[in-house]
């Protein structure tokens, strides 16, 4: 029993040092993309099972997240925080948000139209991408800086608890660059002033044309 606690122990120790490293370097990251500019070119399957490209999305302010629908942890709040600025968005905003998957062997479109519906998504406002796991990487960390890193069996607190990933959601402009995040979970982060910091930039974005 003992000798259980200790296995326990070392691989919770190591799991929090891996999302501390994963979290310095996205950190390095967002700021280099920050700086640098525009999102690579993608093409991945939404919620419909229709191609969504950066094509589609250009020309829009965008707001996107990477989660899984059998998420055990902070995905349930992220989206919910997304939902909340989907309502909170003006009907006149042409501004979209995008919810990328970590787990795209599970969350085939039927299963993110399903999770979509659960949050009321507007289909034509909250996109739910996905597709082949090499894309969704390099859109999601090349481009988007929104990481996520499969856990081992041995590291797992429960049967879905496959994945450490980043809790953060990011905007891009209309020309496709990447030009804030945002931290949406932890210590002293209020939802409330997440979503009017967010809503702001969304109106300076749209203004810039």
């Amino acid at each position: 029993m003992q000798s259980r606690k200790i296995s326990w122990a070392v691989w919770a120790g190591a799991a929090l040092i891996l999302a501390t490293v994963v979290a310095a370097f996205l950190l390095v990251q967002i700021k280099l993309q920050l700086a640098r500019g525009s999102i690579a070119d993608f093409t991945l399957t939404n919620q419909n099972g229709s191609a969504v490209s950066l094509a589609d999305l250009r020309g829009h302010v965008w707001v996107a997240d990477i989660i899984f629908t059998r998420c055990p942890g902070p995905c349930l709040k992220m989206t919910r925080q997304m939902k909340d600025l989907q309502d909170a968005l003006p009907a006149t905003s042409e501004t979209r948000l995008v919810s990328l998957t970590t787990d795209p062997d599970f969350d085939t479109p039927p299963v993110l139209k399903t999770y979509g519906e659960r949050f009321n998504a507007q289909p034509k406002r909250w996109t739910f991408l996905t597709g082949a796991k090499p894309q969704i990487a390099n859109l999601a960390t090349s481009s988007l800086k929104l990481a996520a890193v499969e856990k081992s069996p041995e590291a797992r607190e429960a049967p879905n608890d496959l994945f450490i990933h980043t809790t953060i959601f990011v905007i891009v402009d209309r020309q496709a660059r990447l030009r804030g995040v945002y931290e949406t979970t932890g210590e002293g982060i209020e939802p409330a002033e997440v979503k009017a910091k967010i809503l702001a930039d969304i109106k300076r974005l749209e203004r810039e044309g």
